[in-house]
């Protein structure tokens, strides 16, 4: 991992994914409940990073969780714009963290 890039990556797409998160999930959570599953592994994410710092904390577990229900951040045919802006946000932040 390149600590100094997933750290950047954190400070640019936690924000927005704290917004975008809850929406889809009250927007979409009925007709797709993985998002649920989602929303909670991004909650980990984040508890995580807060304990620890970005540089330190070991997110492995949760990307792993994260591809598996999202089918690798295969957006659904039928959700919204911001549903595929967290896919493409939680991707970004898979790849950094694993680059």
């Amino acid at each position: 991992m390149s600590k100094i890039v997933f750290k950047e990556a954190t400070k640019k797409y936690l924000p927005i994914l704290d917004q975008y998160i809850p929406l889809v999930a009250r927007v979409h959570g009925g007709s797709h409940p993985e998002f649920h599953d989602i929303n909670k592994l991004y909650d980990s994410i984040k508890a995580k990073i807060k304990k620890t710092g970005p540089e330190i904390a070991d997110l492995m577990g949760e990307f792993t969780k994260l591809r598996e229900i999202s089918n690798n951040y295969t957006t659904p045919d039928d959700v919204c714009e911001s549903y595929e802006a967290v896919y493409q946000m939680l991707a970004m932040l898979d790849e950094k963290y694993n680059s």
